[in-house]
């Protein structure tokens, strides 16, 4: 996958639906203790300790080593958590626009010496207990990063992912597969015509679909013009086809070595066992080298640089004559100084973010543009980091205008400098960051130390962030001035500066298309007719090789039996507070409280359901009580560590026609402030703002250009919730609050002169949401605080009373389950039923402005508590790895593809970034007759129960602790006896299930397609074109 720090995108190696979380233990002696008996100077499995360090904030110990005969660096972070991660990044500094690294790093992961059979990585998912996978391609490092909570499952994965970086066998074939190749369209058929096919190719036509994506790779290019920063690390579609399979082997060869290497381990598992499997399997087997991939800096501009792109336009845009963007950037000092990239990244945020920062009043607030340009602020990602500022959606004649706003903010700034009171806030975020236990701790450290290590910065002085907010107290105390000297500095007196502008252009897919065409062309004209003959035999060959059954017996496996039987029980409290059930859930939260409150829909008049997505987005945004949005921003940075609104749709356990619809509040607060945290929260219920439309505007755009901007990415996600949409009541609210019809719903208020309609509208939905009446609460906080946040609690529901309203729900059919299962008569969750609701087969495609499909077919099945929901699981689980995978992704060269079971009874095929549609939905079918027919093992059966345990075994925060059972009303003895059944799950259940849900004649299924142009679906009468 390929990662791009500056637009904040991960180009990951496949695509991956869980959702991380995480487990505590407590242990005697602890992982940080223990790691601090390392001395500096002890040699340990040919390794020598450089310096062990205490990081009290972050509960940890740092031991950095070196390696004595390579020179491969070494830091492990011992922490007492069982979710252990280890990752090794190589500084992979490319000078063409090929791809070399990303078609690289795909490469090696298909095989290696010990490990022969084809993609062992692939292979692994299923036979490993992994809570993450994956490989990323940045800029100027390549990192492939595991996490596992099994210690044998952890030396597994280990000695996979040390023979597939160094001992890979870079085949010819994967070469093909993987990067791009000459080929039949039908493969089969010589007279059909060549084209360019590969994974990587067509990710990377996907990726560069994408605006956003292409401008933020356009600006790093032109502002770093003279090494590594000024090629496409992740490969110019273009030019992709120009690199060889020799290149390849060379390019690994000389970046893939130990003396380029840097090893991160975090965790409670002992350094010693990772130490000596490192240096038995990888390491001793090496000589050190000087591997010359230092990045030079780049020489600095003695006058600023202006450039112009253009890109295709957006059908979705919230305003079609505004699609230009324009961007100023900077290029600042090298990241490998902590502090100064500590002082400036708080700076950015100081200039940037939220309504009271300076650029939000210059930029956003006058409604010149949509909303900031896709790349702004501080980034730290390239070895001198740049700082970048600008709009997107905003109309070509206000190019000089944004300019000039530009510079008068920042001569503003040096005049006036910050309050005093958005520093503190800012440093408070930074309290709670540190203090909040995410599931994914190992992995976000991993990322977040990468790119200044690999510029041999120090990594422990990262981790040692309360070092840093020291210093910058200090340097504050001693020159009120501190921060202004910089902005004139880095800002006002920075020659090195690049203004980048981007327009849209009617024929751009088309010029592309053509470019495209040409570079095929020009490959075709030099092929002689023998040439013509070996890519037919190749082509049959990669076919043959896809086709046939892989045997993976070489690889490492975690079994079965090695699960644990049994889940451990979250104890919870159900009782009430002011009249309103609550939930209480007592965990390790490190002196945080984590408040959440359902709100049910039930009262709320069908003909506002489609604004209530708006409503979620603007109600903590707009001000409230005495506060305007401004002081709201402010109090809420200084007093929470976040206040928001979603909408929450979740389908009942038991019947497919029973939902709940509601919105979920959240927020959380260090444990001194959960007076004001509940003061906001009640001034929100008493008298939230609605009345400023140019407010409402701002808030309007941005959220209307995030939607459109954000289907390039997710497009799956909006195919697979299209599908869905007339096959249960949840999944026909899901689209309306989630789906394309909400994108289509927001571009068009966003196009609207005037809001008055909606502003009137706004108040009587929060009427309706914000009653106390239909309303429960959740609260997680450590044992000492629970009596003091029930207490704030109390007095929170105290005040909003007055909002209290019984009214009547607006469907008749209302179900009450029980909150508590031990106490009928107890408080309850009011679902709706619609058992007159008929299911009908749709087939729905969205024209979009990219070259590739997202497709999805989706079958409605059964609830979670029916007994053959495990089997859909496993089913799903399965024909991804067995079947899905080597159709959609090998053969079709798809970037992604498979099945899955979701949790409101429906089944959904996907596929991502596809070059192909109806093949694809060709490929879904044949899925289900390969699952009729049985053709799969007790070991396919057995993998794919592994991936179902490790996604439903994934560590969970104490943050979250309990949630599951709060929103959907599964509680643990439900979760236990799904676990049961997934354990007994056998060949005759799989296969049955296939042919009882999956199979033509049975089963009632929508279809959605999202893609370019489609000649056979425009003159198919079944398809509905949007």
């Amino acid at each position: 996958m390929f990662r791009q720090t500056k637009a904040a995108l991960q180009k990951l190696r496949y695509l991956s639906f869980n959702g991380q979380q995480h487990t505590w233990r407590l242990k005697s002696t602890s992982a940080g203790e223990k790691a601090l008996q390392y001395q500096p100077g002890q040699k340990v499995y040919g390794f020598t300790v450089r310096e062990v360090v205490m990081v009290p904030d972050l509960f940890l110990t740092a031991v950095k080593l070196t390696h004595d005969r390579t020179g491969a660096q070494y830091l492990h972070a011992a922490r007492d958590d069982s979710n252990n991660l280890f990752s090794v990044q190589f500084r992979t500094t490319p000078m063409d626009s090929t791809g070399v690294p990303h078609i690289l790093e795909h490469t090696v992961l298909c095989g290696s010496q010990k490990y022969p059979c084809r993609d062992p990585f692939f292979k692994m998912l299923n036979r490993s207990l992994s809570t993450f996978m994956n490989a990323f391609t940045a800029s100027d490092y390549t990192m492939y990063p595991f996490s596992t909570q099994n210690g044998k499952d952890f030396q597994n994965l280990l000695s996979v992912y040390l023979d597939a970086v160094f001992f890979p066998c870079l085949r010819e074939q994967d070469f093909w597969q993987e990067g791009w190749r000459l080929e039949n369209e039908n493969p089969t058929d010589p007279n059909s015509p060549l084209v360019f096919k590969g994974v990587v190719f067509n990710e990377m036509k996907g990726a560069f679909s994408d605006n956003e994506r292409l401008y933020a790779q356009q600006l790093q290019n032109k502002l770093y013009p003279d090494h590594t920063y000024s090629v496409v690390s992740g490969g110019e579609p273009l030019a992709i086809p120009d690199l060889t399979w020799e290149q390849l082997k060379h390019f690994h060869a000389t970046h893939y070595h130990p003396s380029n290497a840097r090893f991160f381990t975090y965790g409670d598992l002992p350094l010693e066992q990772h130490l000596k499997q490192i240096e038995e399997e990888a390491l001793t087997k090496f000589e050190r080298i000087d591997p010359n991939t230092q990045v030079p800096s780049q020489p600095y501009w003695t006058s600023p640089r202006e450039a112009h792109m253009t890109c295709s336009p957006d059908a979705l845009a919230p305003d079609p004559a505004r699609q230009n963007t324009l961007c100023v950037s900077y290029m600042l000092g090298d990241i490998t100084d902590t502090f100064e990239g500590f002082t400036l990244s708080l700076l950015s945020s100081l200039m940037i973010s939220g309504p009271n920062s300076p650029f939000y009043k210059a930029l956003i607030e006058p409604n010149i543009g949509s909303d900031f340009s896709s790349v702004v602020g501080y980034d730290g990602s390239t070895k001198q980091a740049s700082f970048s500022i600008g709009l997107q959606g905003m109309a070509e004649e206000d190019t000089e205008r944004v300019k000039e706003i530009i510079n008068q903010t920042i001569n503003d700034i040096i005049e006036n400098g910050f309050e005093e009171e958005r520093i503190e806030g800012l440093l408070h975020k930074i309290e709670i960051q540190m203090k909040h236990q995410s599931t994914n701790f190992g992995l976000s450290l991993a990322s977040y130390i990468a790119s200044s290590w690999n510029h041999d910065g120090n990594p422990v002085e990262l981790l040692q962030i309360s070092d840093s907010v020291e210093k910058f107290r200090q340097a504050l105390k001693e020159n009120p001035h501190f921060l202004q000297d910089k902005v004139r500095r880095y800002f006002k007196e920075n020659t090195h500066r690049l203004t980048l502008s981007m327009s849209p252009d009617e024929a751009y897919l088309e010029k592309q298309a053509k470019a495209e065409e040409e570079k095929l062309q020009r490959k075709i004209q030099a092929l002689t007719d023998s040439d013509r003959k070996e890519i037919y035999e190749k082509g049959l060959e990669l076919l043959a090789a896809q086709s046939k059954t892989q045997d993976a017996s070489c690889l490492p496996a975690v079994k079965v039996s090695d699960i644990e039987p049994t889940i451990p029980i979250t104890p919870v409290q159900i009782s009430t507070a002011g009249g309103v059930p609550v939930q209480f859930c007592e965990q390790p939260t490190n002196g945080l409280v984590y408040f959440r409150a359902m709100c049910s829909l039930n009262t709320l008049p069908e003909e506002l359901r489609l604004y209530v997505p708006l409503f979620c987005s603007v109600i903590t945004k707009m001000g409230c009580g005495a506060l305007d949005y401004r002081q709201q921003s402010q109090q809420m940075e200084l007093r929470t560590g976040g206040m928001s609104v979603s909408t929450q749709v979740t389908a009942d356990a038991s019947q497919l026609d029973i939902y709940e619809q509601g919105v979920l509040l959240s927020s959380s607060c260090l444990e001194r402030n959960l007076p004001h945290m509940f003061q906001l929260w009640a001034d929100t219920f008493n008298s939230p703002h609605f009345d400023d439309e140019e407010r409402l505007r701002v808030l309007v755009m941005m959220s209307a250009q995030e939607l459109a901007n954000g289907i390039s990415y997710s497009g799956h996600m909006y195919a697979m919730t299209r599908a869905g949409r007339y096959l249960t009541p949840a999944g026909d609210l899901q689209e309306t609050f989630g789906g394309m019809e909400q994108v289509t719903f927001m571009k068009r208020i966003a196009e609207m002169s005037d809001l008055s309609q909606v502003i009137r509208t706004l108040p009587r939905i929060k009427k309706h949401l914000l009653n106390p009446d239909s309303m429960r609460c959740a609260v997680n906080a450590t044992p000492q605080k629970m009596s003091d946040a029930a207490g704030q609690l109390e007095n929170f529901l105290k005040e909003v009373a007055g909002n209290r309203k019984e009214r009547k729900p607006v469907r008749s059919n209302i179900i009450e389950r029980p909150l508590d299962l031990l106490n009928d008569s107890g408080p309850s969750r009011k679902l709706i039923s619609e058992p007159n609701f008929q299911p009908c087969q749709m087939k729905t495609f969205f024209q979009m402005p990219f070259p590739v499909n997202f497709v999805s077919e989706t079958i409605r099945t059964v609830p979670f508590s029916h007994e053959d929901y495990a089997s859909l699981c496993i089913l799903g689980r399965m024909m991804t790895a067995k079947f899905l995978h080597g159709e959609i992704r090998e053969k079709g060269g798809a970037y992604g593809g498979g099945a899955r079971m979701g949790g409101g009874g429906l089944f959904s095929f996907y596929s991502y970034r596809d070059p192909n549609s109806m093949q694809t939905l060709s490929a879904f079918r044949k899925g289900v007759d390969w699952a009729k027919s049985g053709q799969f093992t007790q070991q396919d059966i057995d993998e794919a129960k592994l991936s179902v345990f490790s996604a439903v075994d994934s560590p969970v925060a104490p943050s979250d602790k309990g949630m599951g059972r709060f929103l959907s009303g599964i509680t643990d003895e439900m979760k236990q006896s799904y676990r049961e059944r997934l354990f007994a799950i056998s060949h005759k259940n799989l296969v049955d299930a296939a042919e009882r849900y999956l199979g033509v004649g049975q089963r009632t299924c929508g279809v959605a397609i999202l893609g370019p142009e489609n000649e056979t679906i425009k003159k198919d009468p079944s398809w509905i074109v949007k």
